[in-house]
């Protein structure tokens, strides 16, 4: 499996003008590559290569694996869009490969620059330095708030895949962020209150529009999305570790669009396009790959709806957003519990790992 290190580049203060002028150089090159492909109806490394490779060399004083990788920069853009030409930033990231990148002991790396080659330090923590081992392949050189920073690609080591036992289900939602079929719920409160801070504060500055406020808006929208993206992560780590532990598969619901296919009050709005279920949809399928727990995605349709007990499917059966009571055989809990518990029967039905066992005891959708 193909994960990411983030490293930072310790660059002393006067080699800092010699990179700047390297990733200047190097996405003009790839904006040049983009504009002549584009011109030409060339979309692929070879075809633009063809056309444009001595120029870029003679024009940028790119080195040649350089130039190569510029090329490929501005080729990958149109593998996703032939419609229009792409533009790079100046300050965009550069693509190394192993012939102008490499590691070296005493945590040093050596990159190309427009100055030829270069050592330069870096430093980051346990975790990454682990990843660092199986690096292999391409790396990007990132310029962000006045720092440099190394995004490697490494080989993560993934476990044997258990043969599960039972399926977790998980429910995902706004107020609970998610629920899992055994009854435990990881809430949304702490992010709530976060959002609803922010969301005030950044109000409060569009009204003003002065520079410094601008830039602030930028600081609010990035402590956000760090902080929603660490609660993620936890709550994600938790779920896997529970289905580990338990020798179980994960049940997901597949909510593709489901932005589109639902509407909310305008007070609402703002919580549901912050809802940052796909992310922890995410870190919830690669911490699980890695961990080797199967993952299923099943339909999510009237899972909300459908009592858990007796199978009664009615719109009515959930009075509130917390409450669930059946109008056919009374039965009352917690509504996303009961929902985490009908996307693990789903889970069972479509889970194509489990055992023989579990077929039947599945497709009756034995509530539990």
């Amino acid at each position: 499996m193909k994960t990411v290190a983030q490293i930072q580049v310790v660059v002393p203060q006067d080699e800092v003008a010699n990179l700047i002028r390297t990733m200047i150089a190097f996405n003009s090159a790839a904006n040049f590559a983009s504009q002549a492909g584009f011109a030409e109806k060339a979309y692929s490394r070879p075809a633009i290569q063809k056309l444009v490779y001595s120029e870029i060399r003679a024009r940028f004083n790119l080195a040649a694996q350089a130039t190569v990788r510029a090329i490929s920069k501005a080729a990958e853009t149109f593998a996703r869009d032939k419609s229009k030409c792409h533009q790079f930033k100046p300050l965009g990231a550069i693509c190394y490969d192993e012939r102008i990148a490499s590691f070296k002991k005493d945590d040093q790396i050596s990159l190309w620059t427009l100055g030829g080659r270069k050592l330069f330090k870096f430093v980051c923590g346990p975790l990454q330095r682990a990843k660092l081992a199986t690096q292999k392949g391409q790396m990007d050189l990132m310029f962000r708030k006045g720092k440099f920073y190394i995004i490697a690609t490494c080989n993560a080591q993934e476990e044997p895949q258990i043969k599960p036992t039972g399926c977790l289900g998980v429910d995902l939602g706004i107020v609970n962020i998610a629920t899992d079929s055994d009854g435990n719920a990881y809430t949304g409160s702490a992010v709530e209150r976060v959002r609803v801070r922010h969301n005030y504060n950044r109000r409060r500055l569009q009204k003003k529009w002065t520079r410094s406020a601008r830039r602030r808006l930028k600081r609010i929208g990035d402590r956000e999305s760090r902080f929603r993206k660490n609660e993620n992560h936890r709550i994600s780590k938790e779920i896997v570790l529970r289905a580990k532990g338990t020798c179980r598969a994960i049940a997901l619901e597949e909510l593709k669009g489901i932005r589109g296919r639902t509407t909310v009050r305008r007070k609402g709005r703002n919580k549901h396009l912050s809802w940052s279920y796909h992310q922890l949809r995410a870190f919830i399928e690669y911490k699980a790959k890695l961990a080797g727990v199967p993952v299923v995605a099943v339909d999510p349709r009237n899972t909300s709806r459908t009592c858990n007990k007796c199978g009664h499917c009615d719109k009515g059966n959930r009075a509130t957003q917390e409450h669930f009571q059946c109008l056919q055989c009374g039965h009352s809990t917690n509504a996303d519990q009961n929902a985490a518990r009908n996307i693990r029967d789903r889970g069972l039905v479509n889970s194509p790992q489990m055992r023989g066992d579990q077929a039947p005891q599945a497709a009756g959708l034995s509530r539990r």
